[in-house]
């Protein structure tokens, strides 16, 4: 499994960078027709999976340093700014209004500040794997911005996969549970496997799903009201 993954990579990169695209056509799509929120939050948060996928694909045909090296500076910070949207998400899931939904976007603003700062504080530090040249972040990363970056991770998507479990069973649907659920698998399997130096890749296949699903529960919301 490790060689086949290994060998699909590069070529794979391009056809998940394809997908997100795609879904990025379909998310403002569906807001211009319907100026349902969902479809805009779910929209941002595709364009910096489609942003990430991009830059990663192009590690395998552009050199070390120099445009690669600020594009993939770029990279984390348009991941920093924009997945804190999942609580946004979450929030107009749940109906939230008045003061809760005052506090879900002053929590997400403060995180999307965070998170920028991470960015740009972030050691880049250069990995050759796959066929492709990428930049992760490094051993001289500070420890506040590890710190957030693991927040943005993790604290995201478990109160994601939480509310899709409230959602599925106020509104009988499971879509956006399984945009959460999906994500937190692939995310796993990763160091479950051995493979990590292929989280990043694995991971991807969650990111897809989670795309998906909240594509899928933004139309299920427009239709309903």
């Amino acid at each position: 499994m490790r060689d086949l993954l290994l060998t699909a990579c590069p070529v794979l990169l391009w056809v998940i960078a394809a997908l997100h695209l795609l879904f990025l056509f379909l998310a403002f799509k569906g807001y211009a027709r319907t100026k349902n929120m969902l479809y805009l939050l779910s929209g941002l948060i595709v364009f910096g999976l489609f942003y990430d996928a991009l830059i990663l694909s192009l590690g395998g045909v552009m050199s070390e340093g120099g445009a690669l090296r600020a594009l993939s500076r770029a990279r984390f910070i348009c991941h920093g700014a924009l997945i804190p949207l999942i609580f946004p998400i979450c929030a107009y899931a749940l109906r939230a209004k008045g003061g809760w939904k005052k506090a879900v976007w002053l929590l997400t603003g403060i995180l999307i500040v965070l998170g920028i700062a991470e960015g740009f504080a972030v050691d880049l530090s250069l990995q050759r794997v796959a066929g492709i040249v990428r930049y992760t972040s490094g051993e001289a990363t500070p420890a506040w911005a590890q710190t957030v970056s693991g927040l943005l991770s993790y604290g995201t998507v478990v109160p994601l996969m939480i509310v899709g479990l409230i959602v599925w069973i106020r509104q009988k649907t499971p879509r956006l549970f399984l945009s959460g659920f999906l994500m937190f698998l692939f995310s796993a399997l990763g160091p479950a496997t051995g493979n990590f130096d292929l989280i990043f890749f694995i991971s991807m296949f969650g990111e897809i799903g989670m795309a998906v699903f909240f594509l899928l529960y933004a139309r299920r919301a427009s239709a309903a009201k």
